[in-house]
């Protein structure tokens, strides 16, 4: 996963049909499990566009979309977010909402 700006984030869901944008903190014992999982999942999807960030740099992000914990996955389809996902479950739960 490539890291992402804000601006990256917005030009992305303008242009794709599906993206998603991995938002993190790096001190986050969670998010590092979480990580791993979204390595996986770039593997297995490698036409869908994944970004990731670090929420400490992008406060207005957590504003605007009002993020209330990480990791936290934000989904969008079709130039909107559809779904922010915080419980991550498994490689196999995250592929399914992913894949859809």
């Amino acid at each position: 996963m490539q890291q992402w700006t804000r601006d990256e984030w917005e030009q992305t869901i303008a242009s794709e049909r599906r993206t998603a944008f991995y938002l993190y903190t790096p001190m986050c014992g969670t998010c590092a499990v979480a990580t791993k999982m979204m390595d996986v999942i770039e593997q297995l999807l490698p036409t869908l566009p994944i970004g990731k960030a670090n929420l400490n740099y992008m406060e207005q992000v957590a504003y605007d979309y009002e993020i209330e914990s990480v990791p936290c996955l934000l989904i969008a389809q079709d130039g909107k977010v559809t779904e922010k996902v915080y419980a991550f479950q498994s490689v196999p739960h995250l592929y399914e909402l992913l894949k859809k």
